[in-house]
């Protein structure tokens, strides 16, 4: 009997090796696919980011958002953070003096599923548009009232938290970049 169980552990070791090398070998080989599908994500959400821009170049881990004519006509940033169940990716438009937010979009995210992950919603986002970069933003739990305030997502207050920290430290330290002339 005991044999039993030892053949059937190693049966069971096993597969999910098998299975496992599957599975990342999998992964690799569409790795670069991901990516691509990633980036062309990223460029097509860039007029609905930064008005007025059409195009980007890339530079430094940050996109600049340029106008039909040529004129700079923002930023967008990608950002990355911890949210509840897994880690929240972001682009964050800005407008070219970094001043001002002209939006967010939520390109990956793992949160749970019917509440985290309103966060993707159009109409969440879109608090973020218009807000200043001068002073951090807050989630409230309320309707928000002041103009440094975000409505948090119903029953969802650390995926709201995780974006609004995200958005708060990433403008802050790209500011103080553009401030001693990183870019």
């Amino acid at each position: 009997m005991k044999d039993n169980y030892l053949k059937q552990a190693w049966l069971v070791l096993l597969l999910a090796l098998c299975f496992g090398g599957v599975l990342a070998g999998v992964e690799h080989s569409l790795k670069g696919r991901i990516d691509e599908n990633k980036k062309a994500d990223t460029l097509g959400q860039i007029p609905n980011l930064v008005p007025g821009a059409v195009s980007a170049s890339f530079s430094n881990g940050v996109y600049r958002a340029v106008t039909q004519n040529g004129d700079h006509a923002g930023w967008v940033l990608l950002v990355t953070g911890q949210g509840f169940a897994d880690k929240v990716e972001l682009l964050l438009g800005l407008n070219a003096d970094a001043s001002q937010i002209t939006g967010v979009y939520i390109l990956d995210q793992k949160e749970t599923p019917g509440l985290g992950n309103k966060i993707v919603e159009d109409e969440w986002r879109a608090q973020f548009a218009g807000k200043s970069t001068q002073q951090p933003l807050e989630i409230v739990k309320r309707k928000a009232e002041k103009d440094n305030e975000i409505e948090a997502v119903t029953g969802a207050t650390i995926s709201s938290e995780t974006v609004k920290d995200m958005v708060n430290r990433a403008a802050a330290d790209f500011r103080r970049q553009l401030a001693s002339g990183g870019f």
